[in-house]
């Protein structure tokens, strides 16, 4: 069987402030008292573990299930988690600005600006994660996950054909049913003649989300972060205080390009020395770094300067550690992939009705009116995600009825 090596990053991640910074080191545990540890390292830790709701007890049941097609849930939602997290009063007890702040980084991975209703779910969600498991990192690269998922396919007796486009269902081999691992746009373009007017109707009023401008980098060493516990978080938000994360998705949503967007730092190399160059092979020891803007959807912008802006406002001196870099754009995005439209990194938006009823509003969100064809993308329940719940619903929903 093949073999996929994670390393789960605690700390998971923080969110730095101009004064400081708070991450979740450690799991809450109600059964201890605060002074015990369990909370956050960094100024604020107080505030955070105090606000925690208690949805994150229900995590170890969340975790184990292998899909939410129950109708019951294993956890009870506080009636917080309806409310923005945004002004910081209505946020679920995090009263500091460095509690706030760092709840406010995991909220805003919804694309939405914080004001508006149920992206409170979306840090509960991120957070409980990060202390329940952390987030996991794959040694090697993402790469490697999909070497392993190939190689599982492939002991099956499946195949992975590459480099070939589908254009309409004429350009696939005979088969029972087709999963598309597709927008609802795509799945139009390839099946319209073969859908029903309502699946037409439904695809085309489909909406996506806001855009990346992504920038990796080499480094010649690790981000000189002013705050200590960024320098061994895994992944750091910067974005400021809650309100500066509010003003940019706010702006992003509205698609404008913010100054000071917000932007998602992942420090892989401090814990995976096979993301760095190799002095054994005659290399020069570095570092490397993965970053993202939310911009709007279809940016032509170049945001580079503006990444390093505001990695510099919380790591002065960051762009004399830089080596390389490659940017890529909302178009590079979309045209390296269809399914990113617009630089649309998640499948589409997840505001309004989107956020349950994806693609739209039905019974069986994976099926369309004709029982051959399945939806299995990340316009689908649950959303965009490192999960794979998609494709997972969508293959036994095919098992249940047009294989049944």
């Amino acid at each position: 069987m093949p073999v996929l090596r994670c390393r789960s990053l605690l700390p998971r991640s923080t969110s730095p402030i101009p004064s400081a910074a708070i991450v979740p080191e450690r799991p809450i545990d109600r059964s201890t008292p605060r002074s015990s540890g369990s909370v956050p390292t960094g100024s604020g830790g107080s505030s955070w573990s105090a606000g925690w709701p208690s949805a994150g007890t229900g995590w170890p049941t969340i975790c184990s299930r292998r899909s939410p097609s129950s109708r019951s849930t294993p956890c009870r939602w506080p009636a917080s988690a309806l409310a923005p997290p945004f002004p910081p009063p209505s946020a679920p007890g995090f009263s500091t600005p460095e509690a706030s702040g760092l709840f406010a980084g995991a909220a805003a991975h919804s694309f939405l600006p914080l004001h508006r209703p149920l992206t409170t779910t979306f840090g509960l969600l991120l957070g409980g994660a990060a202390h329940v498991a952390g987030w996991p990192s794959i040694k090697g690269g993402s790469q490697e996950l999909i070497r392993v998922m190939v190689d599982i396919l492939e002991s099956l007796g499946g195949d992975v054909v590459c480099d070939r486009p589908v254009r309409s269902l004429a350009d696939l081999p005979e088969s029972a049913v087709v999963l598309f691992d597709l927008t609802p746009r795509q799945v139009l373009a390839i099946a319209g003649a073969e859908l029903s007017a309502r699946d037409r109707r439904t695809f085309s009023s489909f909406r996506h989300g806001p855009g990346v401008f992504k920038v990796d980098y080499a480094l010649s060493e690790p981000v000189p972060w002013t705050a200590e516990v960024c320098r061994r978080a895994g992944t750091v938000h910067v974005g400021g205080t809650i309100d500066e994360i509010d003003a940019a998705e706010s702006l992003v949503a509205k698609g404008t390009m913010p100054e000071r967007p917000f932007v998602l730092v992942a420090q892989h190399s401090i814990f995976d020395d096979s993301r760095t160059p190799d002095p054994a092979a005659g290399e020069q020891r570095g570092h490397t770094l993965w970053t993202y803007a939310h911009v709007p959807n279809g940016c032509p912008i170049d945001v580079t300067d503006a990444i390093e802006q505001q990695i510099e406002r919380f790591a002065p001196g960051f762009r004399d550690t830089i080596v390389a870099r490659h940017t890529a754009s909302p178009s590079w995005y979309e045209q390296y992939n269809e399914n990113n439209v617009g630089g649309d990194i998640g499948g589409g938006a997840v505001d309004g009705l989107q956020l349950f009823a994806r693609p739209g509003l039905r019974r069986h969100p994976y099926r369309t009116g004709n029982p051959r064809l399945f939806l299995c993308s990340s316009s689908t329940p649950p959303g965009g995600g490192v999960h794979g719940l998609c494709g997972h619903n969508a293959a036994l929903d095919a098992l249940r009825s047009t294989l049944a």
